[in-house]
Formats: C-alpha cells, structure tokens, sequence
C-alpha cells in the first residue's frame, strides 16, 4: 500500500505543505555550505533573472510556484507551496530534490537516494489550517513543546533557514510570498494578535489538530 499522501491529488491554485525526509533519517544538512546550496536552489526556480538563458518549461516555472513558507532542518525540510497549474509542484520538486541530491553526493563522495522516498503533499483546504500550518512550519527550530521560554523564542528568531524572519518584517527574501499570510493578521483591528503573538502564544486551537502535519523526524 503506498504511503500516506504519497498519491497525490493536484488541484489548480492549490496550497500545499510538502515535504520530506532523509533515507534512513540521516541528516541532508550537515552544515552552513549545504543549506545556502540548497537555498540557493530555490531561488533558482523562484526567481525570475533577466540575464540568463533557460529553457520555457524552466522560464515558465517561477510564474506558476509560489513559496509561501518553509524550514530546513537537519534531516528533514518543509515547504508551503501554492501552485497554479497541475504539474508546477511536480516539476519544482523534481528540480530542487535532483539537483541537490547530485551536490550533496558530489560533496560527501556517496551515491544512491538522499530522499526517504517520493516527497509527501497535502492539501490545505481551510484558512483556518493554513494559519496555523505556518506556525508549526516555523516552530520546528525549537520543537513542538507545550510551553517555550524566552530562550525559545530568541534562538527561534535567529534561525536563518525558516521564513519566520520574513514574517516579522527582519527580512525581505524575495522569493518567499509572506505577506500571502501575514496579510491576514494586518487586517485584524488594531491591538490584536499579530503573526509573532500566534506562533509564540501556541495556543493549539481544538478545532485544529497538528496530528496529521507533522511529519516523523
């Protein structure tokens, strides 16, 4: 039988939480080098460059994938997609995973799969799930804990391979699409709960469980 969310459905201008894990759950970021590698990947198929000659199905690609929110951690990553014709996930994927397979092998002299398999997608369907989807994409840096300390949330802050800091506004990467999100929260009245008062309150809402989202670490 195959996995759970394995088969996928595609829809157009569907949102999805995709990811995956290391074969075996060995680690696929051993280092700084190899999360700038890969986030360098991603701007590759994001972003739109002037000065460089690629082929359609390529040029066609940034127009189609919106990357709303993601983290890279050791051994495992997420990202929130929004794609806007069937196979754009499908072809962003297979880009990002082969090319960064071939310089992680390259690098650390190894062959064979990096990827525990096919990379997992599930369609988010609720705004209500999206909201708190990003938060537990933006929690994995400290965990999944009940409560958080003050420690928490600083190292939380400063984790430079999660979109959060594009969140608060401390930086502005260019192919990450915050304010799809944050836009949300700006238009709460004022003195109301803002994007960093949701992540750091982790009020798990009863209507929303995490249990299916997280993935096996």
């Amino acid at each position: 039988m195959p996995a759970k969310y394995s088969v996928k459905v595609y829809v157009e201008d569907g949102i999805y939480h995709v990811y995956n894990r290391g074969i075996n759950k060995m680690k696929i970021f051993e280092d700084t080098q190899d999360h700038k590698v890969f986030l360098s990947f991603l701007k590759r198929y994001l972003l739109k460059t002037d000065n460089e000659v690629r082929p359609r199905w390529r040029e066609e690609l940034y127009k189609n994938i919106d990357l709303l929110a993601f983290c890279l951690m050791s051994n495992h990553l997420h990202l929130l997609l929004k794609q806007n014709s069937l196979t754009a996930i499908t072809t962003f994927m297979r880009c990002i995973s082969n090319a960064y397979t071939k310089y992680f092998n390259n690098k650390y002299e190894r062959i064979g799969p990096l990827f525990q398999g096919k990379f997992k997608a599930v369609l988010v369907n609720k705004d209500e799930y999206l909201l708190y989807l990003s938060r537990y994409i933006h929690l994995n840096p400290i965990g999944h804990k009940k409560s958080i300390t003050r420690s928490d949330l600083a190292r939380l802050e400063q984790y430079s391979y999660s979109s959060y800091s594009d969140y608060l506004g401390k930086r502005k990467t260019e192919w990450v699409k915050s304010n799809f999100i944050v836009d949300y929260f700006k238009k709460l009245s004022p003195g109301t709960l803002s994007y960093k008062e949701f992540v750091e309150s982790f009020a798990i809402s009863p209507e929303v469980s995490l249990e299916n989202i997280a993935i096996d670490e």
